[in-house]
């Protein structure tokens, strides 16, 4: 391609680029969802936190099912003033009781509500909330009340697969993460620091 078809190119795609940018003319928080069935969902949502706190946002994060596992992301993100609060039964899948279970999502979920009210909170991550609210631990309509009823500046993320078809709606992005080859489908077992 030479230089001035290249340059030509290059000037269209920066007027279009200039042209959304005059068009978003909302400020506002934003409801993001990390959903699909391929890796890198709370990867995603804590990379977005970790930008959010290196701008000195303040950051709120809720975490369903992962309670037990070393958690690299609060040794890195929770010196840096982000609360966490943990579901710490483990993975639902283990436990296998629904009462627990259950019991143990409701009092994490006072958490999140409580951050999703609070106005100092730039960014709050609802890591996982997808599963609890498809197993009927967590009342969707709750849920949709407290996001739709948080303050105006706040952004909030939603991690997990299988999302309900009304948060998906309610959401401004929803990013889905498709499968096309994992290492643990080969048999590499996860690893502390890459996978968890």
């Amino acid at each position: 391609m030479s230089a001035d078809r290249h340059q030509q190119r290059q000037q269209k795609l920066k007027e279009k680029v200039d042209a959304r940018i005059a068009a978003a003319t909302e400020t506002r928080g934003i409801l993001m969802v990390f959903t699909g069935n391929g890796k890198g969902k709370t990867t995603a949502a804590f990379g977005t936190a970790a930008r959010a706190v290196g701008h000195q946002k303040r950051v709120g994060v809720i975490q369903f099912i992962k309670g037990e596992w070393p958690n690299g992301e609060r040794n890195l993100l929770e010196p840096h003033g982000v609360e966490f609060q943990v579901m710490a039964t483990g993975f639902t899948w283990d436990t296998q009781n629904r009462e627990t279970d259950t019991v143990a999502c409701l009092e994490v979920w006072q958490h999140g509500k409580r951050m999703l009210a609070d106005p100092t909170l730039d960014l709050v991550v609802l890591d996982e909330l997808t599963y609890m609210v498809s197993f009927d631990y967590l009342p969707l309509e709750e849920v949709v009340a407290a996001l739709r009823h948080r303050p105006p500046h706040q952004s909030v993320i939603i991690t997990g697969r299988g999302c309900h078809r009304e948060l998906l709606d309610l959401a401004d992005t929803v990013t889905e993460m498709r499968p096309h080859k994992h290492a643990f489908d080969a048999g590499i077992q996860a690893q502390q620091g890459i996978d968890w």
